[in-house]
C-alpha cells in the first residue's frame, strides 16, 4: 500500500512510497482503512525532533476510517464499522485510569516504540503508535473508537486530537468562567479549537494572538473578539483588561518563550493553561517570589485534560447543535510544501485526505 514516510528525523520532506505493509495484526488488534487524516503540529514536531519519535516513521495521529478486520478477543467492533483513531487509549487498569485521569494513561505509549509498518528495506514506525498518513494501519482495539453515521470522516479525524485538545483545555482544564477575558497564543488547529471552547464557556473577550495574518483572520471567524500580532499583545492587554492581565491565557505553541509571555499576560490570581507540546530541553522558568506573590495557576493540559471518549461525544454534540464549527477547519491548508505535496499525492488514491493549517 501507499504511505507518506519520513526517512530521517530533521527532514522536512515526506516521500510517498507504495511498498509499505501494515504489520502486527493479531489478537486484540484491528486493521483500519484510513479515509481522512488531519495534520497536527505534533506531527511536525516529531519530524523536526522536538518530540521523541524513532525513524523512519509515518506521521499522522488524527485519523478516521473503516474497520477492515478484527483480531481475536476484540469485542464491540466489526468489519465495516466507522471509527476515529484515538492515539492515546486508556487501559482502564493503571493508577491514572483508576483515579479517573484516563488522559494520563501511559499504556498507549508502550506501543509507540514498536514498528507497525514494514518495507522491503526494514521496519517503519507509526507516529505515536498509529501513523495515519497511509491507506491502512493496524492498531490496538482501544485506538478504534466508533463514530456515529452522521459524522463525516474529515470531522471525526479532527476530533481525534486537535479539536479534543483545544476544546478540553478551555472546558476541562481551565474551566473558563462566563464573562471572563481570554487570550489564546497560537492559532493553528488546536488554538482555533481553544477559542471555540472559550466561546462555548461564555468568555466575554477572546483575544487571538498569532504572527500569521491568515490565522488571525481565521480566529475571528471562529469566535475571537479580536486578533493581534505578538507585538500588539501588550497593547491588547492594556486596552481589554486595563493592564491587569487576562483571566485566562492559553499557550498553544509549546515554547518556553511564549509560555513566559503568557505568564506575564495573565492577571494575578488568573490561569495560565499550557496546551502546546514542547521540547524536553526547553525550560520554562518563574522565580519563587512571583510564583508565591502572584498566585497565578499554571495548568498544563494533556489531550484536553479529561476523559477522551467523553470529550469525543461532547465535541460531536456541540457540532450537531451548531455551537462549534468544524467544517470550516477542514478547508485550512498547511504551509509546508514537503508535507503538502505528499498529502496531495496521497489524495489521488482511494483514501480521502484532509489537513488543517498549522
Amino acid at each position: 500500500m501507499r504511505a507518506a514516510v519520513l526517512h530521517e528525523t530533521g527532514q522536512e520532506k515526506l516521500e510517498v512510497l507504495d511498498d509499505v505493509e501494515a504489520v502486527g495484526f493479531g489478537p486484540g488488534k484491528v486493521r483500519l482503512r484510513i479515509r481522512a487524516t488531519g495534520l497536527c503540529h505534533s506531527d511536525v514536531s516529531a519530524m523536526s525532533g522536538v518530540l521523541p519519535q524513532p525513524a523512519p516513521f509515518i506521521p499522522g495521529h488524527e485519523g478516521a476510517g473503516e474497520v477492515v478486520d478484527v483480531g481475536d478477543g476484540v469485542s464491540g467492533l466489526s468489519a465495516g464499522d466507522r471509527v476515529l483513531v484515538c492515539w492515546l487509549p486508556a487501559c482502564g487498569d493503571c493508577p491514572s485510569c483508576k483515579r479517573g485521569q484516563t488522559h494520563l494513561c501511559l499504556a498507549g505509549f508502550m506501543n509507540a516504540g514498536t514498528p507497525n509498518f514494514r518495507r522491503p528495506g526494514g521496519d517503519v514506525f507509526g507516529f505515536a503508535g498509529t501513523g495515519t498518513f497511509t491507506e491502512e494501519v493496524v492498531v490496538g482495539a482501544g485506538c478504534a473508537v466508533p463514530i456515529p453515521d452522521d459524522v463525516p470522516f474529515e470531522i471525526a479525524a479532527l476530533i481525534g486530537c486537535g479539536v479534543t485538545t483545544g476544546l478540553g483545555a478551555a472546558i476541562n482544564t481551565a474551566q473558563v468562567e462566563a464573562g471572563s477575558s481570554v487570550a489564546v497564543i497560537g492559532c493553528g488547529g488546536v488554538g482555533i479549537s481553544t477559542i471555540q471552547g472559550a466561546r462555548v464557556r461564555g468568555a466575554a473577550q477572546i483575544v487571538a494572538v498569532d504572527p500569521v495574518a491568515s490565522r488571525r483572520e481565521a480566529a475571528l471567524r471562529f469566535g475571537a473578539t479580536e486578533a493581534v500580532a505578538p507585538d500588539e499583545l501588550a497593547d491588547a492587554k492594556q486596552r481589554v483588561t486595563g493592564g491587569e492581565g487576562f483571566d485566562y491565557v492559553f499557550e498553544v505553541v509549546g515554547r518556553s518563550a511564549t509560555a513566559r509571555t503568557a505568564y506575564e499576560t495573565t492577571r494575578r490570581g488568573g490561569t495560565l493553561c499550557v496546551v502546546g507540546a514542547g521540547a524536553m530541553d526547553d525550560t520554562f522558568q518563574v522565580n519563587m517570589f512571583e510564583l508565591f506573590f502572584d498566585e497565578k495557576r499554571i495548568l498544563p493540559s494533556m489531550y484536553g485534560g479529561g476523559d477522551v471518549l467523553r470529550s469525543y461525544e461532547r465535541a460531536v454534540a456541540l457540532w450537531r447543535a451548531g455551537r462549534i464549527d468544524l467544517e470550516s477547519m477542514i478547508t485550512h491548508r498547511v504551509r509546508l510544501d514537503g508535507i503538502n505535496d505528499a498529502l496531495d499525492q496521497m489524495r489521488t488514491g482511494e483514501a480521502l485526505r484532509t489537513c488543517v493549517e498549522l
